[in-house]
């Protein structure tokens, strides 16, 4: 009985990072077949909060938080507003495989913003994993387009959103001691939507829909429901069960599949900087992994 327990925790853990993964080429996809970057962002994250509210109400009948913690869960809110922003925009202007690549360095980022607060000390192995992570980071963006100005915009918006989504994971961790992380996604996805859809507007009101193909529609309705809404639910029912500290083993893996999956279905390929920035990177985040931090929440 142990053993099928194990094996359907991780099942959940590898499906959740499956759903990550493929977000990268799903919303690069999207935003190249008639769907403008800000209006999609704003639309998703909408439909996602319709969805987590529900969820969220029917799990547990409040959103109540103290009011000591408002200016936590506002700034949490604020990063992943800016984390969207972002990630929309540098999936747009560049490749998903370098997007996904880049976001391999997130614990590196979290562990920087945990020691600049003074959330936790860290030791020579992390300093030496920083390093070789952000030296592969800085290939992948000499590799990305050909040359380090091919697609310099797309590359600083990618170290954009990882920066931010490394944030939120660093400000998230004391609400999740106290709050289920059902109440505090759904407060986050809300908030962080205010200001999202307001910076949205101008590609909202000029946003077309009538010539949108089934497969748009299709990896819409992916976007929202995959790795927005069952991530969530399977992520943190799996850490309830196991911890954070086996499920940080299976994140490890998570840039590499998004990068297998644009180069199979967006036809994108790596050139040898990007190849030797992501063996730099993946190298990085094992020796980061074998600190054995808490792994970074899922928002994407």
């Amino acid at each position: 009985m142990v053993e099928r327990r194990v094996s359907v925790v991780d099942l959940m853990l590898l499906g959740t990072i499956l759903l990550w993964a493929l977000n990268f080429t799903v919303t690069r996809y999207i935003v190249t077949h008639g769907f403008r970057p800000l209006a999609y962002a704003s639309v998703r994250y909408f439909a996602a909060t319709a969805l987590f509210w529900s969820f969220t109400w029917q799990r547990e009948r409040s959103f109540r938080i103290r009011l000591s913690d408002a200016k936590l869960v506002g700034l949490a809110a604020f990063l992943i507003f800016a984390n969207q922003i972002c990630f929309v925009l540098s999936v747009h202007l560049t490749t998903a495989s370098t997007v996904a690549l880049v976001f391999g360095a997130a614990p590196v980022f979290a562990g920087l913003i945990a020691l600049a607060v003074g959330l936790e000390r860290v030791d020579r192995r992390f300093w030496i994993a920083a390093v070789i992570a952000f030296v592969g980071v800085g290939f992948v963006a000499a590799g990305s387009g050909g040359g380090i100005s091919g697609n310099v915009g797309g590359d600083l918006l990618a170290l954009g959103a990882t920066a931010t989504w490394a944030g939120y994971s660093v400000a998230i961790a004391p609400l999740m001691q106290r709050y289920s992380p059902f109440r505090i996604s759904a407060l986050v996805l809300a908030l962080g939507w205010v200001p999202l859809v307001l910076v949205s507007i101008p590609e909202l009101v000029d946003q077309g829909y009538s010539g949108f193909t089934w497969k748009v529609w299709l990896a819409f309705g992916y976007a929202v429901i995959g790795p927005l809404f069952l991530t969530n639910i399977l992520w943190f029912t799996a850490i309830a069960r196991v911890g954070p500290s086996r499920a940080t083993l299976f994140t490890t893996i998570q840039p590499f599949f998004a990068v297998l999956f644009a180069l199979v279905l967006l036809s994108e390929h790596l050139n040898r900087w990007e190849i030797v920035g992501a063996v730099a990177i993946g190298a990085g985040i094992v020796l980061e992994r074998l600190r054995g931090r808490a792994v970074v929440v899922p928002v994407e």
